[in-house]
């Protein structure tokens, strides 16, 4: 009796998932809506993938890292070189796929090269290395003369269109949930409330926290290479810290330790910063003083680390 539940529920949110696709791909071919604010709905889902990402390390695994941009900047880089560089001709809705999927792969590998030295230790020395990465990696790209140096990286091809984004945050949001309720999730909760005590219960405290940051930095990397196929330039001063900061304002936002959080956060953020925009710099103001607000008196975020039914195992999906 209860598998058909569940059948049912996975047959329900199947559907739901085309339905969602099949929405993008009208409003982007029949133009439905502007493509200003098909645009903005683009940066929205790229900025999911990356709120997502971040949440796996700082909310479920309770460590702190500080340059997620790092690895989105290694994951656009890795795929505008993919595109422009290693097979320009490329077109296909394949060629893209593989394209991102390169971007994520590079920096899952640059994930492993930080990991290795950084979960040796315990503590605050991953969000030291992770700020060191971010200024290593910006600095690197601001004199790899191949990738465009300090100027940028021109003539990207405009291939990340919504139905695009719609399929890669359905993807990131789909393997997240499945990830948390993994064993390697309970890992990973064990880490967040004790690591000594997850040790001397026997959970491969190293490997799990290898494993979470590799799948946290895929989808950063992803969603860098998602966010060079929108923009069609890019350059390293658009990866520094002040994007690192960016992201984690959207985790803590939306709430740490929640997939709801995580899409109500980056939603949230990105349309309240599009609608200050008439603000000038002063909307640079207006975001942070709203997070304090949050932070004052709703210290858990907007969700505070609960979930919306269909993400979790009872939800069906």
């Amino acid at each position: 009796m209860s598998s058909g539940i569940i059948s049912t529920g996975k047959v329900k949110y199947i559907l739901f998932v085309i339905a969602g696709f099949l929405l993008t791909f009208f409003i982007e071919r029949l133009g439905l809506v502007s493509g200003y604010v098909q645009l903005v709905t683009i940066y929205v889902g790229i900025n999911i993938m990356l709120c997502l990402s971040l949440n796996l390390v700082n909310g479920y695994m309770g460590e702190f890292s500080v340059g997620h941009a790092g690895f989105m900047a290694v994951g656009a880089y890795a795929s505008a070189l993919f595109t422009v560089k290693f097979f320009p001709a490329g077109t296909s809705p394949a060629f893209f796929l593989v394209a991102v999927m390169f971007g994520g792969a590079a920096a899952a590998l640059a994930a492993v090269i930080v990991a290795v030295p950084s979960f040796k230790t315990r503590g605050d020395y991953l969000a030291i290395v992770t700020l060191a990465f971010n200024m290593i990696v910006k600095s690197a790209f601001e004199n790899i003369e191949y990738a465009g140096a300090a100027r940028g990286m021109l003539g990207i091809a405009k291939f990340t269109t919504l139905p695009w984004v719609f399929a890669w945050v359905v993807f990131c949001v789909w393997i997240t949930r499945n990830f948390i309720y993994s064993g390697f999730g309970r890992g990973m909760a064990a880490i967040r409330e004790d690591e000594i005590a997850a040790a001397a219960a026997g959970v491969d405290t190293r490997g799990v926290k290898m494993m979470v940051f590799v799948v946290s930095s895929f989808f950063a990397g992803a969603a860098g290479g998602l966010y060079a196929h929108v923009l069609q330039f890019i350059n390293p001063a658009m990866f520094d810290v002040a994007k690192s900061t960016e992201i984690l304002v959207m985790v803590y936002l939306g709430g740490t330790a929640s997939i709801g959080g995580s899409i109500i956060g980056a939603t949230a953020y990105t349309v309240l910063l599009e609608a200050l925009r008439p603000l000038g710099l002063w909307r640079m103001v207006v975001m942070p003083l709203m997070l304090i607000l949050l932070m004052l008196f709703r210290p858990g975020g907007i969700m505070g680390g609960r979930e919306f039914g269909f993400f979790t195992p009872k939800g069906g999906a």
